[in-house]
């Protein structure tokens, strides 16, 4: 009986030990980092203390790219949830033989650098880009839009970025429902529409939960589309954390900035689990 116990472990000993290895040992890293002071000289001295943490909170510069952050990553997951779950509708009801394609197409995004991705932008909401040209060439306009280095452009670039996981993560919880509840309800007079609101939108709420906090959890990490499509004020906290340790080579404040950035993802997702339920989100992906 024992060693049945023990079977499963030994099986997940290889990941387990890659996830320790490869994400567990760095955080840790990360997070004794953060107490360290940072000494006149550049040199970084081992400490225990909370000067990173109180700079951090002493200027609401800082907070406030935090709060920045927050507010852009809920605003991203409500457009990528309006977006995201008409095609995963229909890619759940659709019997054509183009679902396949249409799937890859849906997928193709992943085949390309990120960074091509983002970068692809600036073609096409520059001054001299594809929108601007077209718009000029028609007469509408005489001058440039500036379309470019604003919040704006940061919401598109993201969107770009992290529209097929809500997409992917919504029509995984559809494919899992039994199409015979819908028929059914349609048999006990309802509409298409209320057959859909009644049966259909709360059993894929798991995948809409998933696709959520993905989505958000991505957005709060992501430092790339700020970077290239972002005017100066439209930083987030990636990028702080980014110009902190590269930048100015400051490990130890911006190893604090990922901490506290770390900690309350983690008082976000505790929170969503208790509401929300992330175990049957888990459990619906795998039945479906």
């Amino acid at each position: 009986m024992q060693e049945k116990n023990w079977k499963p472990w030994l099986l997940l000993s290889p990941s387990l030990m890659a996830v320790f290895l490869l994400l567990v040992v760095p955080v840790c890293f990360v997070v004794v980092y953060s107490f360290w002071l940072r000494a006149p000289t550049g040199q970084d001295i081992p400490a225990f203390q909370f000067g990173n943490y109180a700079k951090f909170f002493a200027d609401f510069f800082y907070p406030s790219i935090l709060l920045k952050t927050l507010r852009v990553a809920l605003e991203t997951v409500i457009l990528c949830l309006v977006m995201g779950y008409i095609p995963a509708y229909f890619f759940y009801r659709t019997e054509s033989k183009l679902k396949p394609f249409l799937m890859i197409l849906v997928m193709l995004p992943f085949w390309i650098s990120f960074i091509i991705r983002t970068l692809s932008w600036i073609n096409i909401l520059g001054d001299a880009g594809l929108i601007n040209h077209l718009l000029m060439k028609a007469g509408i306009i005489t001058t440039p839009f500036a379309m470019l280095y604003n919040e704006g452009a940061v919401i598109m670039g993201l969107l770009q970025y992290l529209l097929p996981f809500m997409i992917l993560n919504i029509y995984v919880s559809l494919d899992g429902i039994d199409r015979s509840l819908t028929e059914a309800a349609k048999s006990l007079g309802c509409t298409e529409w209320q057959a859909f609101r009644e049966v259909t939108l709360p059993l894929s709420l798991p995948g809409v939960s998933a696709g959520c906090l993905l989505v958000f959890v991505l957005t709060c990490g992501t430092y790339l589309p700020p970077m290239i499509l972002g005017g100066p004020g439209n930083e987030m906290i990636a990028n702080l954390i980014f110009k902190r340790v590269i930048g100015t080579l400051d490990w130890p404040f911006g190893s604090a900035i990922s901490a506290i950035l770390l900690f309350l993802l983690i008082i976000i997702v505790y929170t969503y689990n208790r509401y929300m339920g992330i175990n049957q989100i888990f459990k619906s992906l795998s039945n479906g």
